[in-house]
């Protein structure tokens, strides 16, 4: 007999895609943050699949992703958190301050199929 979770689990459709030089972990209505992706908000993007798991059978053949895609729409871009750099030089009198900001695209899992 199976439980409530394992019939969940049967039922999960996700998708292992590469965004923005890393790896996310995606499913349908998933909001995710990225390194900026160009393009205006509300246009569609294809995301490269690297694995995908629908119920118990998992697929990551690369002739079988080919199949795949998982579509995304761009919600908005934005920066993250600031980032200061110090640097320092005893006894020399050199003091060097810089900032930084990545700029970064929210996204929102539109489909896999």
């Amino acid at each position: 007999m199976r439980s409530s979770s394992d019939e969940e689990r049967c039922n999960v459709v996700y998708a292992i895609v590469k965004a923005g030089g890393r790896q996310e972990k995606v499913a349908v209505g998933d909001i995710v943050v990225v390194d900026r992706v160009s393009g205006d908000v509300g246009d569609k993007i294809e995301l490269t699949p690297l694995l995908l798991v629908d119920g118990e059978k998992v697929t990551s053949a690369a002739k079988d992703l080919a199949k795949v895609k998982v579509s995304a729409e761009i919600v908005r871009d934005e920066k993250g958190p600031k980032i200061t750099i110090l640097k320092f030089k005893n006894k020399t009198g050199y003091r060097k301050r810089q900032g930084h900001r990545q700029k970064l695209t929210r996204l929102k899992v539109t489909a896999i199929a």
